[in-house]
């Protein structure tokens, strides 16, 4: 497996081309002492449930795994709590405006952007929302669906993270 900073060729404090791997998930300078570590982003995904049954799910706009079914969600911003980092990614994808989230669980994944491997945490979260919302896709959402859970098929989820995901999620409802 290819180390998490190994396409970081140079020191981002002092240029030096002597930035080596310093241990599993670090590199180090050997001129000016830096040592970066390669830490996981922290990133989101909501289980958003009305009280049919239904799960929303969204198609995505853009690569990676354009055109399939997703989860609303996405990465935290600095300076975001999850919840925060939640709550917008779900406005920003659905327009809706969530108050309470329950979490559910976390797994670590590997995210491909732009020809790198980003490591992340993915936070999933619970969401109940009433019947009668309304959703409107945006941002990264080309379209917003609701789905009976029986009915939700994990091989429509582009994203092996998510994928996993809703399988979990799915198997905690039977």
């Amino acid at each position: 497996m290819e180390h998490p900073l190994e396409k970081f060729a140079y020191c981002p404090i002092c240029g030096s081309k002597h930035f080596v791997i310093h241990s599993f998930k670090s590199k180090q300078c050997q001129d000016c002492g830096f040592v970066y570590f390669a830490n996981p982003c922290a990133a989101t995904a909501a289980f958003i449930m009305n009280g049919k049954g239904e799960l929303l799910v969204v198609r995505r706009a853009k690569d990676p795994a354009k055109g399939t079914l997703d989860l609303p969600g996405g990465f935290v911003d600095m300076y975001e709590t999850a919840e925060e980092g939640m709550r917008r990614e779900i406005q920003e994808e659905t327009g809706l405006e969530v108050g309470k989230l329950e979490y559910l669980f976390s797994s670590p994944n590997i995210y491909q952007y732009s020809g790198l491997g980003v490591h992340t945490i993915d936070m999933d979260y619970l969401v109940h929302v009433d019947d009668d919302v309304v959703v409107k896709a945006a941002d990264d959402a080309a379209e917003c669906i609701w789905i009976a859970l029986d009915k939700v098929r994990p091989e429509e989820f582009g994203l092996l993270s998510i994928r996993h995901s809703v399988e979990r999620f799915l198997a905690s409802k039977c």
